[in-house]
């Protein structure tokens, strides 16, 4: 029943993110006939991408890295507790532990990579 009610509370705060990201598409646009509204229309829109990229960049590295963050913490702890049962395979462990770590670290990386690529190219 508890994990029923934490995938519900999951999805419905992603269904509650997902509605507050579709709020712009809703925005009214100006007449085609005013030329001064219609460039106001098209600095807001201008002001409203770069706002929408920030949010995007925002949630990117943010999840990046805390799923990280959260692998890197659950990594640690198994190892130790394997460390710790069987201290004879520390070497083993230890070096299957920073091979994980370095592929986790890896992911991090290429999502920063994407974050620069949508803030300079996009």
């Amino acid at each position: 029943m508890k994990q029923m009610l934490k995938k519900i509370l999951v999805l419905g705060g992603v269904l509650i993110l997902m509605l507050s990201m579709a709020v712009s598409v809703l925005a009214a646009e100006a007449p085609a006939g005013d030329e001064p509204a219609a460039a106001a229309a098209a600095q807001s829109q201008a002001d409203n991408t770069v706002g929408l990229k920030a949010v995007a960049v925002a949630l990117a590295i943010g999840l990046a890295a805390a799923g990280g963050g959260i692998g890197m913490g659950m990594a640690t702890a198994k190892s130790a507790e394997s460390i710790s049962r069987q201290p004879e395979a520390e070497g083993k462990i230890r070096t299957m532990m920073m091979l994980g770590l370095v592929f986790i670290e890896t992911a991090i990386i290429y999502a920063l990579l994407v974050v620069i690529l949508i803030i300079f190219v996009l």
